[in-house]
């Protein structure tokens, strides 16, 4: 058990870790080059999930980079800057973990045996999972696309499909992501940002799990569940879940937005009561300012 451990990156896997490391009773210190945590998801979420993992005692540099590294019986020191250039600070350490991301494991695999080329991540080129070597397919970490265990099973049941002379396909804008931090993150569609730098005019739906009454009894009430929809048709644009079990519930919008549903549609449709569920409904109606749980 560490006293101390430093994660640098602050992605999916080391927040996650560094979650775990805390709640096991090590100090946390988490270092990112760039001036926020989960890059990618949408900011707001983002803010609160990082607020709550200070509360609990993770430390966050951010804007920060990792200039040296020094080990030694006894731990290890590295020397730390800001981003934008600095002074450096030392930080002293048991353990550090690095995790600023995956590559793929294609390197030794002979695949200019078969004519195939990797870029510069050492990523497979695709078109519809078909790659430039006749008859050899291609899906999950090794090609585009988020690194996800559904992705890739997805993939692999379209790849297959298509093998056997049928329609595969893969909806690549609705792969839901999940940040299984306590509390979890969880995410589908569009982010705000996005939504902004597309010029699209939308609408936000909100619900805080402090409303929530099963949230309440459960002693489980940080987060929120946020519903964005298109000002003009109401369709769910995207859906950004703070909070806990949101792993278990992004499937549901996952479903809704697969149909092209739109936010009054899942306004409309009964939840069962007390379940951290409701929050979802409740931000789906707050669309409209019609949230009655409050």
């Amino acid at each position: 058990m560490p006293k101390h451990l430093v994660v640098i990156g602050a992605g999916v896997i080391g927040l996650e870790l560094g979650s775990v490391w805390r709640r096991l009773g090590a100090q946390v210190t988490v270092v990112e080059f760039l001036d926020r945590i989960c890059p990618g998801v949408d900011a707001e979420a983002g803010k609160t999930l990082q607020r709550s993992l200070s509360k609990q005692g993770i430390s966050f540099k951010l804007s920060s980079k990792v200039t040296s590294a020094t080990s030694s019986a006894t731990g290890v020191q590295l020397s730390v800057e800001p981003a934008a250039g600095g002074t450096a600070e030392l930080l002293e350490a048991d353990y550090v973990l690095v995790s600023i991301g995956r590559r793929p494991y294609t390197e030794g695999l002979g695949l200019e045996n078969v004519g195939l080329t990797t870029d510069k991540r050492g990523m497979l080129a695709n078109k519809r999972h078909r790659t430039e070597a006749a008859g050899v397919w291609v899906i999950g970490d090794v090609t585009s696309g988020p690194m996800l265990a559904h992705k890739a099973e997805d993939e692999a049941m379209a790849c297959v499909e298509q093998i056997a002379g049928k329609a595969g396909e893969v909806n690549y804008d609705l792969i839901p992501n999940v940040i299984y931090t306590r509390p979890e993150l969880a995410s589908v569609g569009k982010t705000e940002e996005q939504l902004k730098a597309e010029g699209r005019a939308y609408k936000v739906g909100k619900f805080p799990f402090t409303a929530n009454s099963r949230a309440k009894i459960n002693h489980e009430t940080e987060g929120f569940a946020k519903v964005l929809a298109d000002e003009r048709t109401d369709e769910v644009l995207g859906v950004h879940l703070v909070g806990p079990s949101v792993s278990e519930m992004i499937g549901e919008f996952c479903v809704a937005m697969e149909f092209s549903a739109s936010a009054e549609d899942i306004a409309l449709t009964c939840h069962p009561h007390p379940t951290r569920s409701e929050a979802l409904r409740q931000a789906a109606m707050n669309v409209e300012g019609m949230a009655t749980q409050m």
